[in-house]
């Protein structure tokens, strides 16, 4: 009964969708304003109905209940307890249910506490709400059931991916998800206005905190999901330019660009325009990556490869919506007028220069993800757009966004002076210059984009702690703090993407039990090679001995394991976190002559990619709180 519950709940919730749609259409009517208040309650009952549906799913994944083809494609009696609750989510049509209830629990939120929008406008962005949800309602019930029953029931299930079975999945997947619906609130929250004709500060001021919630969880997810793609694959890298990767990357640049021009509309009331057309374009990359996760168009260890029929009908969702969103967009941007004038410059003239320097690197992103796929099926033809053509094209841009992000925040709102300008960055350009002069006599045959980027992260880092000078730190606003901090998280990225390039030293030898082999500062001594158990698997496992010059020794076990259900082989690398970087090692097959393969990796200051990414994202939580803090002060000083 367990299955056939949570699919009426999803019935009705798809119901309740509908039907929110058509009293928040209807109450947009002149003559029909008493339909207003009812489409709040109908959105919280929506959001309630298909959580109920999701906890049911995962009860079902939890009890291993194989009766359900579902539970059975995609778990085992024997899994981890961890592994059955996140596995939940770590297929096709798990995956889909958790999106849609993440986006109906965000209606209900917006329905329950959003006070700040006319009721007009509100009504307006929940309806448009609902016909975001309704698509994916319908793709659920009619081609991904997820409660779709067996019979008979097998005796044992299939198993999830190895490649699935970490910590990680209980932690990734949800965090982007709520950056997705996160952007499509946002782009509800535009479609509102633009339905009313009520763009303006207000109205950006409601929707910058779902703009910083969805960019806080991007970053977090894109995070955490490199940094599981790095220590689990056994590949030693951490990016790979993917094309599912880069379907999370796309939408966080778009909700970056937006998050910045939102903040101008809330605060001065310029870039109207701009802020509709970013929030149109970070929903349209949220839906192109939905299409290239979910369609089966692509192999790839992070994609859910389905039947050909679910990909038609996502991608007739993903024309309809960004059709209906572009198609909103040109026949209503003549009725938003233009906001305040500026100079170039200018902060606002700062943050419209980054707008379009990551407009240009998404455009070519984008185009680097979909040409090979359009080109193979138009003829037949498999290509292949990897590291050079992304560092070669994005890369400049890159490093010059880096620079004005630096010196941004030192200009003034509306109006300044260049002269002034190079004044306040005086010292963030001595450091940059002292840099580059050490680097290159403490490393004289980097490259040029290594070099670029530590020199630019130096000076970038300098210059975001800048808006701090001659501050009372104690009276600096919590929002100003965060975007300090943001700032310097992007700083340090650079700086450890930049040292990884350049300073990793890599080993690919065949050592022999009681060998020992250099990479890097460190000695590695092959002590022994055993096998071991696990809960769900077997293994064979290196144990290696670890010194570095006359220090204390440590031991590293990577491992090369085999799982039964469904049989596959994965390498588990074993990481020393030092300081000043990662020793990262691989055990491979044995060959004819007793000898086991070992790649070795040293890779200076690596981490600092991922510290950048936590201190990116902890800024945008502090700036988040600071803003409530302010609105809600604002609030009650109105009231009294």
């Amino acid at each position: 009964m367990m299955a056939e519950t949570g699919f009426v709940a999803l019935w009705m919730a798809a119901s309740l969708s509908l039907l929110q749609l058509f009293l928040g259409a209807s109450a947009l009517r002149p003559g029909n304003e008493a339909l207003l208040r009812p489409v709040r309650a109908v959105a919280v009952a929506q959001g309630a109905l298909i959580s109920l549906s999701f906890l049911l799913l995962i009860q079902l994944f939890l009890a291993t209940d194989l009766s359900v083809k579902l539970v059975a494609a995609n778990s085992h009696s024997a899994k981890p307890w961890l592994y059955k609750f996140a596995g939940t989510w770590g297929n096709h049509e798990g995956s889909m249910l958790l999106w849609v209830t993440i986006l109906g629990l965000a209606g209900a939120a917006v329905a329950r506490f959003e006070r700040r929008l006319p009721e007009r406008t509100l009504v307006a962005t929940l309806a448009a709400q609902a016909m975001i949800g309704l698509g994916f309602y319908a793709f659920l019930l009619f081609a991904s059931n997820p409660f779709e029953r067996l019979d008979p029931a097998p005796l044992e299930g299939n198993g999830l991916n190895p490649l699935l079975q970490d910590p990680g999945l209980a932690f990734h997947p949800p965090t982007l998800y709520l950056g997705y619906v996160g952007i499509s609130v946002a782009f509800s929250f535009a479609v509102g206005a633009l339905v009313t004709r009520d763009v303006g500060p207000a109205f950006a001021r409601a929707m910058r905190p779902w703009v910083l919630v969805a960019w806080i969880f991007l970053t977090l997810g894109i995070t955490a999901g490199s940094y599981w793609a790095y220590y689990e694959l056994g590949w030693g890298g951490w990016w790979f330019w993917d094309p599912v990767e880069n379907a999370s990357l796309m939408p966080w640049l778009a909700a970056t660009a937006l998050l910045h021009s939102v903040t101008v509309l809330a605060t001065r009331d310029g870039l109207r325009a701009w802020t509709m057309m970013l929030a149109v374009v970070a929903f349209s990359m949220s839906m192109v990556g939905t299409f290239l996760v979910r369609s089966g168009i692509l192999t790839s260890v992070h994609s859910f490869a389905v039947d050909p029929a679910r990909g038609f009908f996502i991608l007739v969702l993903l024309g309809l919506y960004i059709g209906g969103a572009l198609t909103l967009f040109g026949l209503r941007v003549g009725t938003v007028r233009e906001g305040t004038a500026f100079d170039p410059v200018s902060r606002e003239g700062a943050l419209v220069a980054n707008n379009l320097l990551i407009s240009a690197i998404l455009g070519i992103v984008l185009v680097g993800t979909l040409y090979p796929l359009l080109v193979e099926a138009l003829s037949g033809e498999k290509l292949s757009v990897g590291l050079p053509y992304f560092n070669k094209a994005a890369g400049p841009l890159a490093l010059l966004l880096v620079a004005i992000m630096g010196a941004g925040p030192l200009l003034k709102w509306r109006r300044d002076r260049l002269r002034d300008l190079l004044r306040r960055v005086r010292v963030p350009a001595a450091l940059t210059i002292a840099a580059l002069v050490a680097i290159l006599m403490l490393a004289p045959g980097i490259g040029v984009f290594p070099l670029l980027g530590l020199v630019l992260a130096i000076g970038a880092a300098a210059a975001s702690v800048a808006p701090l000078w001659k501050r009372n730190l104690r009276r600096t606003p919590l929002f100003t703090w965060g975007m300090v901090i943001a700032h310097l998280g992007i700083a340090v990225s650079l700086a450890g993407m930049a040292a990884e390039s350049f300073f990793t030293k890599e080993t690919l030898v065949a050592a022999k039990v009681g060998e020992t082999v250099a990479v890097g500062p460190y000695d590695v001594h092959l002590m022994g090679v055993e096998p071991v158990a696990g809960p769900n698997w077997t293994a064979i496992e290196a144990r290696l001995s670890v010194r570095r010059g006359e220090g204390q020794s440590f031991i590293l076990a990577p491992q090369a394991r085999i799982f039964s259900s469904p049989p596959t082989e994965t390498s588990e690398a074993a990481i020393a976190t030092r300081l000043d970087g990662q020793l990262y090692t691989v055990l491979g097959r044995e060959d004819s002559e007793g000898r086991w393969q070992l790649r070795l990796w040293w890779k200076p200051m690596v981490t600092l990619i991922w510290l950048g990414g936590a201190l990116v994202a902890l800024g945008g939580l502090f700036a988040l709180i600071g803003r409530v803090r302010r609105e809600r002060r604002a609030a009650r000083e109105r009231e009294a």
